[in-house]
């Protein structure tokens, strides 16, 4: 499943990202905040009515994401 729809709350460990479907500045700030295959994260929360952004967890961090790029995040819940 993609990031956006992972339900809130809920661990997941990154399983892959297509990186052609971010924009070079989009790719490079998730890249500098760590974002990768194998790195355990969480969706907090989303902004109120449209949802967007998006208040991810990574490690000790929570950054926010447009649901348009963590739509190019595949997850899996659970696991480790």
């Amino acid at each position: 499943m993609s990031l956006d729809q992972l339900p809130f709350r809920t661990p997941a460990t990154v399983t892959g990202i297509d990186w052609s479907r971010l924009s070079e500045p989009d790719a490079r700030r998730l890249r500098n905040l760590g974002f990768d295959e194998g790195v355990r994260i969480e969706a907090l929360h989303g902004a109120p009515f449209g949802r967007d952004p998006l208040a991810i967890r990574i490690g000790r961090m929570t950054v926010a994401m447009r649901r348009l790029q963590a739509q190019a995040i595949s997850v899996e819940a659970g696991g480790q």
